[in-house]
């Protein structure tokens, strides 16, 4: 089924990502085009496998660096990089964030690790070995997000925009914004860049979108709602705290499988999803 966008929609869509979001030196504008814009496809998943995951991490970022997990935690005086094998078991120290610092996205690029901070402007690098810290780079925006493609880091701030970045001196390379047949996508949060397609959590839903990473067009969502209950979970994290939500997406290549998990869930889930070629 295809829609046609509604342009008043749009404009009220606009005016309150503006309101959330840094102010630019230009406003995003839709693609245009006289063809409508399909509605985006139904991404299908299958579990593959159940893990244990901490109810102590408020889960911000999720990277597979061969077989070990890369999780980035938020929240001030708990932010942490946090180290686990193939059964989510930790393997080393973690890198515990100053108790100032809210700790946010996370990606491996070139044997170095990059780690958001929430409001504090900043982006932590790390020695992909060592785990030192070997640099910090000044960010305008506030921080969500955060995958690479083959020359740039990806980064978004909570709105609909996505910004490429250069990884050797965080200077913007371009903006692409989320869309889909009902206008901009806000909330974007944790990405995750597979096979020239990207992968997007969206805050406070259930909801994983596949989006063309060249024009910002969401072409298949994966609705997760009911997947705790689906592998065993009786209580859901959100009866305690509705921030409890979905958000932590990475892919393991030699696998071929997602690794998803939550803010404070108690497993992390393997699956493989359907999604568009």
């Amino acid at each position: 089924m295809k829609h046609y966008i509604n342009i008043t929609v749009f404009v009220i869509a606009i005016l309150a990502i503006a309101c959330n979001e840094p102010k630019e030196t230009k406003e995003p504008k839709l693609p245009v085009s006289n063809t409508a814009i399909n509605t985006p496809a139904n991404m299908t998943y299958e579990i593959v496998k159940t893990y244990p995951h901490a109810t102590t991490s408020y889960t911000e970022g999720l990277e597979w660096s061969n077989d070990t997990l890369i999780e980035s935690t938020g929240n001030y005086k708990e932010s942490k990089l946090i180290f686990m094998d193939s059964n989510m078991k930790i393997i080393q120290n973690p890198i515990k964030l100053d108790d100032a610092y809210f700790g946010e996205g996370t990606t491996l690029f070139k044997d170095k690790i990059y780690q958001l901070t929430y409001k504090e402007h900043k982006v932590f690098v790390y020695d992909a070995t060592s785990l030192k810290k070997i640099q910090e780079f000044y960010w305008p925006y506030e921080g969500w997000g955060m995958t690479h493609n083959d020359t740039a880091i990806i980064i978004n701030t909570g709105g609909s925009s996505l910004y490429y970045v250069d990884p050797s001196t965080f200077n913007k390379i371009k903006t692409v914004d989320v869309y889909d047949n009902n206008g901009y996508v806000a909330n974007v949060n944790e990405l995750e860049y597979v096979n020239g397609k990207l992968f997007a959590n969206v805050y406070m839903t259930d909801n994983i979108l596949q989006i063309d990473p060249a024009t910002g067009e969401v072409k298949a969502v994966a609705n997760l709602t009911n997947i705790l209950a689906a592998v065993g979970i009786k209580e859901d994290p959100k009866l305690k705290d509705s921030g409890n939500v979905l958000n932590g997406i990475a892919y393991h290549k030699q696998r071929g499988t997602f690794f998803i998990t939550g803010k404070y869930w108690p497993v992390i889930i393997e699956l493989k999803f359907n999604y568009v070629k």
